[in-house]
C-alpha cells in the first residue's frame, strides 16, 4: 500500500482531537484504540446508518455517520462519528445491552449514554476484539458505579435499575419483592433476568428490554446475597 500523508495528517488530527476531549473530560490514560472493520465502501456505512436510525431515540444524534475510532481509558471512552467525538465516563454513564441490526444481520450492541445525553451504539461486528472491548466497558462501568449504588444503599436508599429495584435489605421488580436472604443467584437466562429463589427461577425482565447498568446490578446482588450469608 502507498503512503498517503493526508491520510497520515487526517489521522493525527482526529487524535489530537480525540486526546483533547479525552484530557478535559479527565479520563486518565490511554488503554486502548480500536478502528472499524474493513468493508466494501460505502456498503458498510450504508448499512450501519440505517441500523442506527432504527436505534435512535429523540435524542440519539451519534449514529448519523460512521464511526472512525473508539478509544478505552481509565475513567471513560471516547468515540469517534462522523468527525465528532463523544465522550462518556464510567462513573455517570448508562450502559445497556441491544441486539442492533448491522450489514451481517442481527448482533449483539452496547449502548452509553455519553456527556451531553446522546446515545452512542456501540456494535459487537463495529470493530475488532468485540470479546475484549465490550465485557472492558462493563467491567469498567461497575467498577465506577458499584462504590456510589453501595454508599447509597447504606444511607437507605433505594437503587433502580429499570424494572429491578434495590435496597440493602430488599430485591424487588413490579409486585415482587424478596429479602437478601430468600436470593440465591441472579443470572441471565435466555436474554431475561432471572432471579433463584426456593428452588426455582423467576424471570425480572428482558435485557433486549435495555435494562441499565445491568453490570451495576449483577455487582451489587453478588456483594449483598454474600452479605447476608456471612451475617447468618
Amino acid at each position: 500500500m502507498s503512503w498517503d500523508p493526508a491520510l497520515t495528517r487526517a489521522d493525527a488530527l482526529l487524535l489530537a482531537r480525540v486526546s483533547e476531549a479525552a484530557g478535559r473530560a479527565r479520563l486518565g490514560r490511554r488503554q486502548a484504540t480500536y478502528r472499524p472493520r474493513l468493508a466494501e465502501p460505502g456498503r458498510r456505512w450504508a448499512g450501519l446508518a440505517g441500523a442506527r436510525r432504527l436505534l435512535r431515540g429523540d435524542r440519539e444524534r451519534a449514529g448519523a455517520g460512521p464511526i472512525d475510532r473508539l478509544d478505552l481509558y481509565e475513567r471513560g471512552l471516547t468515540v469517534a462519528v462522523d468527525g465528532r467525538i463523544h465522550v462518556v465516563r464510567y462513573d455517570t454513564t448508562v450502559v445497556r445491552r441491544r441486539r442492533a441490526l448491522s450489514t451481517q444481520g442481527l448482533t449483539r450492541a452496547h449502548v452509553l449514554v455519553d456527556l451531553d445525553g446522546e446515545r452512542i451504539v456501540l456494535r459487537c461486528g463495529d470493530f475488532g476484539e468485540p470479546e475484549v472491548w465490550g465485557p472492558q466497558i462493563h467491567r469498567s462501568v461497575a467498577d465506577a458505579q458499584v462504590p456510589m449504588a453501595l454508599a447509597a444503599l447504606t444511607r437507605g436508599e433505594r437503587v433502580d435499575f429499570g424494572p429491578v429495584w434495590l435496597t440493602r435489605a430488599e430485591l424487588g421488580s413490579r409486585g415482587t419483592t424478596l429479602r437478601w436472604a430468600q436470593v440465591q443467584r441472579i443470572e441471565i437466562l435466555k436474554g431475561s433476568v432471572a432471579v433463584r429463589t426456593a428452588g426455582r427461577w423467576q424471570v425480572w425482565g428482558s435485557v433486549a428490554s435495555g435494562i441499565p447498568n445491568l453490570c451495576v446490578l449483577r455487582t451489587l446482588a453478588e456483594y449483598l446475597t454474600a452479605a447476608e450469608r456471612d451475617e447468618d
